[in-house]
């Protein structure tokens, strides 16, 4: 094949049909689409990939080939990439496209630590110097809706995410969304006012919501089979570690007037990824669903490094064909899903990843990422000095949080794709409950060491499974043809109840004083009882499994904590 303009919309060359042991059985490619065969090594000369003639790629294990396999005994390639776990290819692309996830939780997380010097001037009084106030003070509750505005823009991302990354790609998106990091980094570092701080924080949202959104439609879209769950939960784990990093370095940066920096570093985050993102390929699914079959392939192959793509490949473009058969019919309204007006009613898992999204808000999980500092600094009764002396004890044990965090994330994944997702689930949200209990006994009878404790136990066990869980439901347990529009509509649920709980939080602080966390022992529990009666199980099922065995509108799934009831979910 000679390469020209077109080339990377032109069709590969014609495949013999494979021996009858590795046959694939799904619907017929179509007659436009033939791959190699795979007996045959095609050179990557052959193939016109443009996205990366330019660009040498940093996923790219052996350039120049597509790498086949030998079969084994049983007919069975060696080397098939289905059968791959998570890859050092498939890793690094993972991590450069998450460097939006990284500045999402640098985002949240930057407003902690520095909070009290930012909205009460506990530095000192206000002075200005080189036009700029030292602090921008304001009431509990306008800095409550200050740092919420991140998560009203992060819903506002989220609306148009899905669509403009089905228009112009996933990794363009990314691209193009560091501009919103950009310019709210640099709102927030020279605001003079509430009004400008204010905007920042929304401007930034709207990367955060597009992040949130395309990190794991590329992430879920890139994974093989068996690193579905690790990538799955890799968005969250790669947010608690800007959250983490943010708080690291809030330490030497929260006083005035270099709180102004810690908000600018997110510009400089987004200007290296940027970068770094020419260095990876898009979507192998993008690239098929726009019928450009050899950029495709070529994508594929350096996710997957040395291995043989052949039947992976031909999987993948005969399931999109196969959900594009009926072209002519227009693809569902959002409200014939949600009114399961659909050729399946998939009413039941749409409800469950809506359900999943809210859950991981409404836990009260961010409340204590946006205010463990001012919480455990009440909860020890911390002098005015005391706080001002900076790391005060209340702004280390807000570090020891975010860390926590992290590792929490990492050993909910290694257990994932081991007992599944709806185990974790009921096993988190139960012990998150119990946690919130326990730190309002521990506020009640004034023992800061109790409080302080199980707020670590209450973000260890959250972030365990009920953090991370929900980022994996959509691409999981819904047909690609609904994906976009229903994991817009998530990430949505998610946003607003995001900004509802960081506007509410501290008023409830007011309100409620100890029995603060009363509301997230009740919220974590209904999530519980979610998790027993009603949460899908997914681990090592393709998507048409999943949707035979749970379709119908939203009902009860099991009687008990293993047994089943409904009749779909005997099937």
């Amino acid at each position: 094949m000679n390469s020209n303009t077109d080339a990377g919309r032109k069709p590969p060359p014609s495949t013999p049909s494979p021996p009858p042991s590795m046959e694939f059985q799904a619907p017929a490619l179509p007659p436009s689409v033939h791959h190699a065969p795979s007996t045959m090594a095609t050179p990557a000369a052959n193939t016109s990939t443009p996205s990366f003639n330019s660009t040498e790629s940093i996923c790219d294990t052996k350039k120049g080939k597509y790498i086949t396999a030998e079969s084994d005994e049983t007919g069975i390639a060696v080397n098939d990439s289905r059968n791959a776990h998570l890859s050092r290819p498939l890793l690094l692309c993972a991590m450069v496209a998450a460097l939006s996830s990284i500045n999402y939780g640098w985002v949240i997380g930057s407003v902690n630590i520095p909070a009290l010097v930012i909205e009460e001037c506990s530095s000192g009084p206000e002075t200005w110097k080189s036009g700029f106030p030292s602090c921008i003070p304001m009431s509990s509750t306008l800095w409550g809706l200050v740092v919420g505005l991140t998560a009203l823009g992060a819903w506002a991302g989220s609306m148009y995410s899905g669509k403009i990354a089905d228009w112009i790609g996933r990794k363009r998106t990314l691209m193009y969304n560091n501009a919103f990091f950009v310019a709210g980094a640099l709102l927030c570092g020279t605001a003079t006012s509430i009004a400008q701080l204010a905007v920042g924080r929304f401007v930034s949202g709207i990367g955060c919501g597009f992040a949130a959104n395309i990190v794991s439609t590329y992430n879920s879209e890139a994974a093989t089979t068996k690193s579905r769950g690790f990538l799955g939960g890799f968005q969250q784990l790669m947010i608690l570690v800007g959250l983490f990093l943010s708080q690291v370095v809030s330490i030497g940066l929260s006083d005035a007037p270099l709180w102004r920096v810690l908000f600018s570093l997110s510009a400089a985050l987004a200007i290296i990824q940027s970068g770094l993102l020419f260095m990876i390929p898009e979507s192998p699914k993008f690239l098929a669903t726009k019928q450009r079959y050899d950029e495709s392939r070529s994508a594929l192959q350096k996710l997957r490094g040395n291995l043989d793509i052949t039947l992976e490949f031909e999987e993948l473009v005969a399931l999109l064909d196969a959900g594009s058969r009926n072209a002519s019919v227009p693809k569902p309204s959002l409200w014939q899903i949600l009114s399961g007006k659909t050729e399946v009613d998939l009413r039941h898992l749409v409800f469950c990843v809506l359900f999943l999204m809210l859950s991981q808000q409404w836990s009260g999980a961010k409340g204590v990422m946006f205010y463990s500092t001012e919480i455990l600094s009440a909860t020890f009764h911390l002098s005015d000095s005391e706080i001002k002396h900076i790391p005060s004890i209340a702004q280390l044990l807000t570090l020891g949080i975010g860390a926590i965090g992290a590792v929490a994330v990492v050993i909910g994944m290694s257990v994932l794709d081991k007992v599944g997702r709806r185990t974790v689930l009921i096993v988190s949200s139960l012990a998150t409950a119990i946690c919130a209990a326990l730190i309002v006994v521990g506020s009640k009878l004034d023992l800061g060491p109790m409080v302080a404790t199980f707020m670590y136990l209450f973000n260890l066990v959250f972030q365990c499974g009920v953090g991370f869980i929900p980022y994996l439901s959509a691409s999981e347990l819904l047909p690609y043809h609904v994906l976009g529009s229903i994991s817009g509509l998530a990430t949505s649920v998610n946003c607003l109840t995001l900004f509802v709980i960081s506007f509410i939080f501290p008023i409830l602080d007011k309100a409620l004083g100890s029995y603060l966390f009363v509301p997230f022992v009740v919220t974590n529990f209904i999530t519980f009882l979610f998790g027993v009666f009603m949460m899908p199980e997914a681990k090592g099922k393709l998507i048409t499994e999943v949707i035979e065995q749970y379709q119908g509108p939203p009902h009860i799934l099991y009687g008990g904590f293993g047994s089943k009831k409904s009749r779909n979910a005997n099937n």
